[in-house]
């Protein structure tokens, strides 16, 4: 049985303006074990990126708790927490957030980088994963020379190097086509195959419903969908 590796309890964000307070998230409970591909769903708006900055630690709550495999990570500091995002989880954003200035395998070294390891190591360790994600013969090209689909290959080779439990993803398909759509999605398929936990926040109906569930945010409020299972 897998184990839980996220626990939210009671998670509300709020945020304030001149018109009063907006209650974003209103006291969340769900929890995620291990190996699960669960998509995030709701109306633009609805807060599942801000539920994906909490998770990531890149927001704080307005109250309730976030765990980490049983280990609360709310209320930790902010050297704590910036070695939990480095180790623990990966970002995967709708536009990938690629360094324009490196090339692809330099792009995708950098978590290690980071984290002060061997620049050797981390440059062979890269160059295995990019063959991975079929993208072995574009190492040195700059994001710019490559297509949507293969910045967003990068972007999950990134993620996939740091050697992460739980990877997280803003709209990943979102500014693609529907094939390179299907075929990023493949790409998560194969990372559940190798026992990641993957969150995927999407308006795409077709990938939704290929996820193990889903987690539907609707008024502050979330629900879980049961999907393919």
């Amino acid at each position: 049985m897998n184990k839980i590796i996220l626990n939210v309890k009671n998670l509300k964000k709020n945020f304030f303006h001149q018109k009063g307070k907006i209650e974003v998230l209103k006291n969340l409970n769900f929890s995620v074990k291990k190996g699960d591909l669960i998509a995030l769903t709701g109306p633009s708006g609805s807060g599942k990126s801000t539920l994906l900055h909490l998770i990531a630690l890149m927001e704080k709550p307005s109250s309730g708790k976030i765990f980490f495999s049983n280990k609360n990570v709310s209320d930790l500091s902010d050297n704590e927490m910036n070695k939990i995002r480095k180790y623990n989880i990966s970002l995967i954003f709708q536009n990938n957030n690629l360094i324009s200035d490196l090339n692809v395998i330099e792009n995708v070294m950098l978590p290690l980088l980071i984290r002060e390891e061997n620049h050797k190591k981390s440059h062979e360790k890269a160059k295995k994963i990019l063959s991975l994600v079929n993208l072995s013969k574009r190492w040195d090209f700059f994001p710019s020379d490559l297509s949507g689909g293969e910045q967003q290959r990068v972007a999950i080779a990134r993620s996939l190097i740091a050697e992460t439990d739980l990877i997280l993803a803003d709209e990943p398909t979102g500014n693609l086509d529907f094939k390179t759509s299907r075929e990023i999605f493949n790409y998560f398929l194969k990372l559940k195959k190798m026992k990641k936990t993957i969150l995927f926040a999407t308006h795409n109906r077709e990938l939704a419903n290929k996820a193990d569930y889903k987690l539907s945010i609707f008024n502050g409020n979330i629900k879980r969908v049961n999907g393919k299972k």
